[in-house]
């Protein structure tokens, strides 16, 4: 429930800050946690904090949030960071990076992949949908899990995402 209160609240100020709104505020989630949102109006940065039952959790959105990758990862060589959101919670981390690159999206992807299983990741998903090529996977020691997309457009720009969760205590 967590999860899916902080992916909604932190949509809800991202659409705060699109729209030129407020650049602070408080709101209640559907199951009652209260949220505290502010937007750097200089540079988009989103920060929150979510009060719970089971304790704080916080996000971090921005193109100049700084990217801190868990052991083994890096950011694709080269890339521009479009986004970097991190977010702390009781039971956990996530790290979701959307960047771009001028190399192609198989390439970024075995980038990853290699990362990946010298980090210990299973890789379960390998998909190309369309050219937009998947992978996703599961380290069984500790339940991270990670996600990568790519997806290479016209002019030969390539975006990417790689989302990375790690459970505390795991």
């Amino acid at each position: 429930m967590r999860k899916t209160a902080l992916i909604i609240a932190s949509g809800v100020a991202l659409a705060l800050a699109a729209c030129g709104s407020e650049t602070s505020g408080e709101f209640t989630t559907e199951d009652g946690e209260t949220a505290e949102y502010t937007i750097d109006k200089n540079t988009g940065e989103t920060s929150m904090t979510l009060e719970g039952e089971d304790g704080t959790a916080t996000l971090r959105s921005g193109a100049d949030v700084p990217v801190d990758l868990p052991d083994g990862f890096s950011l694709y060589p080269g890339a521009k960071v479009i986004t970097n959101t991190v977010v702390n919670q009781p039971d956990g981390t996530g790290t979701m990076v959307m960047f771009e690159t001028g190399d192609a999206a198989d390439k970024v992807i075995a980038h990853f992949r290699k990362e990946a299983e010298e980090a210990g990741f299973a890789i379960q998903i390998d998909a190309n949908m369309n050219g937009s090529l998947m992978i996703g996977g599961e380290r069984k020691k500790d339940g991270s899990t990670l996600s990568v997309t790519a997806n290479t457009h016209q002019g030969d720009a390539t975006t990417g995402q790689l989302i990375i969760g790690s459970k505390k205590g795991g």
